[in-house]
């Protein structure tokens, strides 16, 4: 039975201006990979209502799990909340179980629960509230979507959280090796060995190093003794591999 697959929605214009640099797909890949989920798309979408909405309806149609990073902090241009809400035809308002999660963080502080931090207790109806040990404001889970912060310390934390609740599958083991040859010396035995041994993946990745050309082979499966068969003939294949 194959693993159940995930996808994640990236919101926010400054990741598309390149303002600033997104760390959160490289943690959420590496994190799903282990509790045997396939991260199997990624989108970027900017902070537009309709195309966030029109997202999420497509991901979670086509994924058992989706996670949403950024827009559901005290702006303005904080918008995903509210595209979550309008997504699932559901109504938003401010929950008193969130509202209680902020006073009591902003009474910690000695700081005021003011207009635009009571904007981050809007959840919609029917979502369950996702911690947030870092800064308070909590994420939510509506169906099989997971929307968190952008923040990448508060994104982990809340991925963390997740996780557990999650039914994964086999972990997916790796193998990787060096070939120093470029790739169209090695894709004619690559996509013959590939064709043999569909229950493993096999990918090939080009690099150029003091002006010679090769490629990391990366091996993937469920199937750790296939993955080792593949090394193997591979190995065989280009004894030259490390």
């Amino acid at each position: 039975m194959p693993n159940p697959t995930a996808a994640m929605l990236v919101i926010g214009d400054e990741i598309l201006s390149g303002r600033t640099r997104d760390a959160n797909m490289h943690y959420l890949a590496g994190e799903l990979t282990k509790h045997g989920i396939r991260l199997a798309e990624v989108r970027v979408v900017s902070d537009d209502a309709e195309a966030i909405v029109g997202a999420v309806q497509a991901l979670s149609a086509s994924h058992d799990t989706v996670f949403t990073s950024g827009g559901i902090g005290p702006t303005h241009d904080d918008i995903t909340a509210e595209a979550i809400a309008d997504a699932f035809a559901v109504p938003i308002s401010i929950r008193d179980d969130a509202r209680a999660i902020l006073q009591a963080h902003y009474d910690r502080q000695g700081s005021e629960l003011n207009e635009a931090r009571l904007r981050m207790a809007r959840i919609p109806d029917g979502a369950s509230l996702i911690e947030n040990p870092v800064s308070a404001a909590p994420g939510f889970t509506l169906h099989n979507v997971h929307v968190m912060a952008g923040v990448p310390t508060v994104f982990q934390t809340m991925v963390a959280s997740i996780l557990p609740t999650l039914t994964g599958g086999a972990p997916l083991l790796s193998q990787t090796l060096r070939i120093p040859r470029g790739e169209g010396d090695i894709a004619g035995p690559l996509g013959d060995l590939a064709a043999a041994h569909p229950e493993v993946e096999i990918g090939s990745y080009p690099y150029l190093k003091d002006g010679v050309y090769g490629a990391n082979i990366v091996v993937r499966s469920t199937n750790g003794a296939a993955v080792d068969a593949v090394i193997g003939k591979l190995v065989a294949l280009f004894p030259e591999a490390q």
